[in-house]
């Protein structure tokens, strides 16, 4: 007799999934505005700026790197808590005007608040999807970020031309309080403790900071993120270079439309197949991605390129994210998702500013075009580090393995 499939689409996972939606739209709402804020406001010099900027993302890591340790011993939903309210607060402390460094100090805060709540709801939803669903389930929540990326900067863009600062971070303190209150309808199943839990808090190894399973799989994504980088930090002066500045304001957009299209089939056929699946193919539509951005003369081949770095990286995204997860007993994967943002947010906070050493010897044109070769080479490390295992069915998830 066939068992039905266990239901996704649950009042748990909606609620999740908008708080983090609304998490990262008021980020990146923000990155794109708070420079210039800076600048305005209070008289920053560009390196200030971009500190102003940059210093968030250390705040992100940091707050990763520790909850990810203490998630379960402070609680998942407690933790979730925390860093919302820690977030909507340092938020409306950017209402406060005195100075540049207490502007540092309060970015940095937000940043780690960001790492705790979000660290929170990529556990929780790992817990809530059922086990044969996780790769669609973890592929659907990812899409409530990547809206988010796509919708963030062209609303912050919008209203910076439109509204005062003051009104802007209004809007972001209404989303916060908004998410901080939908959480408290979520339901997080509790978890069995572990007989080693506490003698593994009480002592400093590196397993109490860092999910070790999670490590190999998390360091393809900090390449791949390192990769994708570029086109995150560099595009706009790139188009600027090429004259389509136009085009580039629907790039984003139409990498989003492209990872939600495929996001569905992608997850299912990871469940499915397994990872392997989804993510040799990814490698190669995301290589060819940003080698016809390289070579971009038209708003149709710069669309093109967003729409295949989207097929690509953005699957690619989701597919390592599962397979962190699914690598770990329940009772790690609050260290699971920690270990994969941190490595993500190595890749995209570290990479453009080694690749800022790059570009003025390239130029942007060469840039993408040897971030397409590195991307082919990360392939090989993919296989190396766990493709392997994942064709000797070695890594093939059940219900069993999560316990």
């Amino acid at each position: 007799m066939k068992h039905p499939r266990p239901k996704l689409w649950t009042k748990d996972f909606i609620i999740v999934s908008s708080v983090n939606f609304f998490l990262t739209f008021i980020f990146y709402l923000l990155m794109v505005t708070i420079a210039v804020f800076a600048v305005d406001h209070y008289g920053a010099t560009t390196s200030q700026a971009g500190l102003v900027t940059g210093i968030f993302i250390i705040g992100t890591l940091i707050g990763r790197l520790y909850i990810g340790r203490a998630i379960d011993a402070i609680g998942r939903k407690k933790t979730l808590y925390t860093g919302l309210i820690f977030f909507t607060l340092t938020t409306l402390l950017y209402f406060v005007n005195i100075g540049i460094t207490f502007l540092l100090i309060n970015r940095f805060i937000h940043g780690i608040s960001l790492g705790m709540a979000s660290t929170a709801t990529g556990t929780i939803v790992a817990q809530i999807i059922p086990a044969m669903r996780k790769g669609e389930g973890i592929g659907y929540y990812s899409m409530s970020a990547t809206l988010a990326t796509a919708v963030g900067p062209f609303i912050g863009l919008f209203m910076m031309q439109q509204v005062t600062f003051q009104t802007i971070f209004l809007f972001c303190l209404a989303l916060g309080v908004f998410a901080l209150f939908t959480a408290f309808f979520l339901y997080v199943p509790p978890i069995e403790a572990s007989s080693n839990t506490t003698p593994e808090t009480k002592t400093f190894k590196i397993s109490n900071f860092v999910e070790p399973k999670a490590v190999p799989i998390a360091f393809i994504t900090l390449a791949i993120a390192f990769g994708y980088s570029g086109v995150l930090s560099f595009i706009n002066f790139y188009a600027m270079e090429i004259d389509l500045v136009s085009a580039a304001s629907f790039f984003f957009l139409v990498y989003s439309a492209a990872v939600l299209i495929s996001r569905p089939f992608t997850g299912r056929l990871m469940d499915i197949k397994g990872a392997n699946y989804v993510m040799y193919p990814a490698f190669a539509i995301f290589a060819a991605g940003m080698f016809v951005l390289s070579t971009a003369s038209s708003s149709f081949t710069l669309l093109m390129a967003g729409a295949l770095i989207g097929f690509g990286f953005g699957n690619m995204q989701s597919c390592t994210q599962a397979v962190a997860v699914k690598l770990t007993p329940t009772r790690r994967m609050g260290l699971a998702t920690s270990t994969f943002f941190i490595f993500l947010d190595a890749g995209l906070g570290f990479g453009p500013y080694l690749l800022g050493f790059i570009i003025p010897v390239t130029g942007y044109s060469t840039l993408y075009a040897l971030m397409s070769v590195f991307i082919i080479l990360t392939s090989g490390l993919y296989y190396i580090l766990h493709g392997k295992k994942e064709s000797a069915g070695k890594t093939r998830f059940d219900a069993s393995a999560a316990g």
